[in-house]
């Protein structure tokens, strides 16, 4: 009796690519998106003022920024995609916290959903330096923000709106979102990353890579832009609202406003082509220098709020800009026996960020009022468009 056996359908292999990495941030930003305007509205109702908010942001930024730099020290016990896992796994937690217990627990759920942010970012980087090769940087960074563009330009008034039908709704998209990603994460079977060199010596203490990564220029350039580019959409997602309202708009302004500019993430492929045809360096002073001028300017026009805010969104296409560009000096420079210490070193820009923006507006706001926050910030802004005159000129380029 002959015996017929079904032929074997073999599945190939999951590959890591651009694309992959696009994906999963993308489905990072839908956790995200959607709560980004709702834990605001959360913590008011919480703790019952603004000055109280901002004192506990503050705090989690700090919190964020020690994680920053702890994370490694738990890579050496943890395998990365472990650690991966219990970044997306603390950010379910803090879901969980924040829509389905007491309003007094919503500090914990805004500060375990930045932990949990932390420690993803830190592996994501790493992973992305060994997966993606470096003339293909500038398209992953382009990618990755285009395929976040809808989560990021529906997500916030989404969030609101479903807020208010059902105070859940919001965190369970959420909750959704972190699990489709850890689902793909595990499909595409990244592991602990390619392994470079077997080690003949016990690891290095991670805080040790602080002072070693502000000895490499082109990295502590990396993080300077990406920190300052945090600042400028910190400020423009805090105060282009207030100054609507106090302004005599409708308080809808701001968040219009804000859809608006994450719409902008779709431009990311032609963005990607200016940087191709001219170079990084160009890129980083044109969006530094774009923002900067743009700022100003709607704070000269600050009496007549329609066309000053009208300035301020066309600022953020220059925001978008960076999002593109300013990464790539740390990216495409960081040695990959130190991938994991640097990816967190460099990854506290958005703590260091999340502190100072605040801070910085604070001290402005002493002498001025709220359009001073934009003129003093385009300032600055336009300072750093000078310092990114001073990056390689054939940074990212081809090699021929």
């Amino acid at each position: 009796m002959v015996q017929h056996r079904l032929p074997l359908v073999e599945f190939p292999p999951a590959r890591a690519g651009v694309n992959s990495f696009a994906i999963l941030a993308a489905c990072e930003a839908s956790a995200r998106a959607t709560l980004i305007s709702v834990y605001p509205v959360l913590m008011y109702r919480a703790l019952g003022s603004a000055a109280s908010v901002s004192e506990v942001y503050v705090l989690i930024g700090l919190t964020g920024l020690v994680c920053a730099l702890c994370v490694p020290l738990l890579a050496r016990f943890v395998p990365r995609r472990w650690l991966y896992t219990l970044g997306a796994l603390i950010m379910i937690c803090g879901s969980i916290l924040g829509g389905f217990f007491d309003a007094r627990y919503v500090p914990f759920a805004v500060a375990a959903n930045s932990v949990g942010l932390v420690i993803l970012a830190v592996c994501f980087n790493a992973y992305v330096m060994d997966y993606v090769e470096r003339a293909s940087m500038g398209r992953n960074e382009s990618r990755r923000l285009l395929f976040s563009g809808i989560s990021w330009s529906v997500g916030p008034f989404l969030g609101v709106v479903l807020m208010d039908w059902h105070p859940q709704i919001p965190f369970l998209i959420s909750i959704a979102a972190c699990l489709a990603m850890l689902s793909f994460f595990w499909y595409l079977r990244l592991g602990d990353g390619k392994v470079i060199t077997k080690a003949r010596r016990p690891p290095t203490n991670p805080l040790r890579y602080i002072p070693r990564f502000f000895r490499q220029p082109t990295l502590v350039g990396g993080w300077f832009y990406a920190t300052m580019r945090s600042v400028g959409w910190s400020i423009y997602i805090i105060y282009v609202p207030i100054f609507a309202v106090k302004s005599g708009l409708s308080d809808q302004i701001g968040g219009l406003a804000l859809s608006i500019s994450n719409a902008f993430l779709f431009s990311t492929p032609f963005m990607l082509k200016f940087l191709q045809k001219t170079s990084v360096r160009s890129a980083i002073v044109t969006g530094f220098a774009g923002t900067g001028v743009l700022f100003a300017g709607a704070a000269m026009l600050s009496g007549f709020p329609y066309p000053a805010i009208a300035m301020l969104v066309s600022a953020t296409v220059f925001l978008v800009l960076l999002d593109v560009s300013g990464g790539l000096p740390f990216l495409l420079t960081v040695k990959p026996s130190e991938r994991t210490e640097m990816a967190a070193v460099y990854s506290t820009y958005r703590d260091v960020a999340s502190v100072g923006s605040p801070a910085f507006a604070r001290l402005v706001l002493v002498i001025t009022p709220v359009q001073g926050v934009f003129a003093a910030i385009g300032v600055v802004l336009i300072g750093c468009a000078l310092i990114a005159r001073r990056t390689h000129p054939g940074l990212g380029r081809r090699r021929h």
